[in-house]
C-alpha cells in the first residue's frame, strides 16, 4: 500500500505534468546548490524547476497520459515544468548548459510529443514567440501593401499607355488622318 506522502507527491507531480505546456527532463549531477538556485533564476516565471524522484515522477507522468518519457527517468532527474513560452525555457537550459556542462538536458515533452534532447536544442534555436508573431504581422500587412501598390500601377500605366499611342499616331497620321469621332459623323 503507498504510503499518504508519496501519494501527495505522485498527485503533485501529476498535476505539475498537466498543467504545463511543456517539459524537460534534465541530469544535474555535479551542479552545486548555487549554481541549481542561478539556473531557476534564469528560468524566471516561465517554468519551475524541480529536483525529482525518478519511480515517484515516472507514475505522476503515467498518470499525466505521458507515457513517452518512462525510459529517461534514469539517474538524478529534474524536469523543468514550463508553463510559459516553451522556446525561451529551452533557451535559457541550453544557456545554462553551456556555462555548466554538468548539466545535461536528456529529453522532454511539448504538447503531448515527446523530444529528444537534439530537438530540445533546436527548439531553442528558434526565435521567441513575440518576435515570429511580430515577423507575422509584418508579413501580412506587407501583402495588402504590395497589392495596393499593384492595383495603383495598373490603371497609371494603362494611361501612359494610351498617351504614348495618341502621341504615336499624332506623328504618324498628323493632321490629315480624321480622328475617330470624325469618321463616325461622316458615315
Amino acid at each position: 500500500m503507498a504510503r499518504p506522502d508519496k501519494a501527495d507527491a505522485v498527485a503533485e507531480i501529476a498535476d505539475k505534468f498537466r498543467s504545463s505546456n511543456a517539459a524537460v527532463l534534465t541530469e544535474y549531477r555535479g551542479l552545486t546548490v548555487k549554481q541549481v538556485k542561478t539556473l531557476r533564476r534564469s528560468l524566471g516565471d516561465n517554468a519551475q524547476y524541480a529536483v525529482v524522484k525518478n519511480t515517484l515522477t515516472k507514475i505522476a507522468a503515467n498518470e499525466a497520459g505521458i507515457t513517452q518519457l518512462d525510459d529517461q527517468f534514469t539517474g538524478p532527474t529534474a524536469v523543468a515544468f514550463v508553463t510559459g513560452d516553451p522556446v525561451e525555457s529551452a533557451k535559457a537550459l541550453r544557456d545554462f548548459a553551456k556555462e555548466n556542462p554538468a548539466l545535461i538536458i536528456k529529453g522532454g515533452v511539448l504538447d503531448g510529443k515527446a523530444l529528444s534532447a537534439d530537438e530540445i536544442k533546436k527548439l531553442a534555436d528558434l526565435e521567441s514567440r513575440e518576435v515570429l508573431l511580430a515577423k507575422l504581422a509584418g508579413a501580412l500587412k506587407a501583402k495588402p501593401s504590395q497589392a495596393a501598390a499593384l492595383f495603383q500601377a495598373l490603371p497609371s500605366k494603362l494611361v501612359r499607355t494610351v498617351d504614348a499611342l495618341r502621341e504615336k499616331k499624332a506623328e504618324q497620321g498628323g493632321a490629315g488622318t480624321p480622328a475617330p469621332a470624325e469618321d463616325a459623323a461622316a458615315e
